[in-house]
Formats: C-alpha cells, structure tokens, sequence
C-alpha cells in the first residue's frame, strides 16, 4: 500500500493519500491519486505566480527525482554532470524537500507499528495509517517538545552541513526492507510540459541571483562536488 503524503514547514501533514498497492504502475498510482488529481484538475487553488525582479515564480510542491515535473510540482534536474547553476538548483531543492523527509521520520520513529511489515487486511492498514497521520499532527501540535526534542529531526550549520537528526537513528525508510513504511523507488518518467520546465528554469535562475542566493550555496556545492567527482 502506498502513502502520499504532504507538508508543512512544522512537520505536520496537510495532505495524505492512502490505497495505492505496492505492486501497481509507479506512474499510475501518482496519476491517479488523490493528490496528483486535485493540483493536476486545479481544484485547490495555489496562489498566483510572484514576479521577484523580473522572475516569476509559482507556488509549487516540492518532490524528490522518483516524482514527474509539472508547474505545480517541482523536482531535480537529472544526471551526475551538470552545470554549477544547476547543482545549485538541486542543493536548494534538496535542502527544502528534507522538510518531508523528516515528517516520514517522525512518523516510522515514533509509532512502532511502521518498524516491522503489518500483517493486516488493507481496510485495517489503511485506518492504522489514518489514526497514526492524524495522531502525530494532534501531538506534533500539542505537546512538541515532547514528542520531537531538540536534535530529533535534522538540522543544519551555518556552512550547509545537515546535521542528521536522532529519528535516523532509530529507523532508515530509506534502505531498511524490513520496515512497513518505505521510500518508493520510481514514480515517473522524464516527459514535461514546456511550462512545467520553464517554472524549474526560473527557480534556478532566482536561487543562482544576489536576492535568491544563500550566502554558502556556492562553497557547499562546489566542495560536495569535489568529494563525489
């Protein structure tokens, strides 16, 4: 069963979509989930674009390289070999995208029920994920200092370094086969609409200007490369 999932910038889930199997298409459960449908059809509403010196920007959601690019859904360029500008873009889109990664964290780490395969009929694993979702936004919301202390989630020095947080510790979605929650591998393939690549291309514009920048952006990106070259 597939979980899809939206955030916030305090850890909490906005959006959740439950049901699609392990074993379907990638690329047709993302389209036909709850969440690919709404922002695909405009039922909700993002706010217009922002024209930052000349440079229009549109509210996006932001995803990892396993999701398609669209206007509204913003992800890394691929490839090992690119141009500064665009490792640039991608440290950046990295760096936001953590915000997701740390929700899922939270989630695996704190209810236990995520740390082993759940052996259960798909309407129960569905209300187990449901009343676990709306149980850490009530506790995230309420009693935070808690339920996520300080050094729980990732953090990050003045250079750009992440520093990992505790949940790592205690549970990797990431590459533990062992865990009932667990990344998706693919998702998509490499088509997009012209504007969908525009929107991209404008964002690393911004986020390579004076007013986009962030003041280590280029060290973190050139000394990372050089480490990985």
């Amino acid at each position: 069963m597939v979980l899809l999932a939206v955030c916030d910038a305090h850890y909490t889930f906005t959006v959740v979509d439950i049901g699609g199997y392990g074993r379907d298409n990638d690329a047709s459960i993302f389209g036909e989930s709850y969440i690919g449908q709404v922002f695909q059809q405009e039922l909700i509403q993002l706010p217009q674009p922002e024209s930052i010196n000349g440079i229009q920007l549109p509210y996006t959601l932001v995803g990892n390289e396993i999701f398609p690019l669209k206007e509204w859904l913003m992800k890394p360029y691929p490839g090992s070999h690119l141009i500064l500008e665009k490792r640039i873009y991608n440290y950046r889109q990295s760096r936001a995208r953590c915000t997701i990664a740390n929700t899922f964290g939270i989630l695996a780490a704190k209810w236990r029920i995520f740390r082993r395969p759940i052996r259960a009929t798909q309407e129960t694993v569905e209300r187990i994920i449901k009343a676990t979702v709306c149980l850490h936004n009530y506790v995230r919301l309420t009693d935070n200092a808690h339920y996520v202390p300080t050094g729980f989630v990732d953090s990050e020095n003045n250079n750009g370094e992440i520093i990992p947080g505790d949940w790592r510790d205690i549970v990797n979605i990431a590459n533990d086969t062992s865990l009932a929650l667990r990344s998706r591998n693919h998702v998509s393939g490499n088509r997009y609409t012209f504007e969908a690549d525009t929107a991209r291309n404008n964002f690393l514009q911004y986020f390579n200007s004076k007013e986009g920048e962030l003041p280590w952006q280029l060290q973190h990106v050139e000394d990372n490369t050089r480490i990985t070259d």
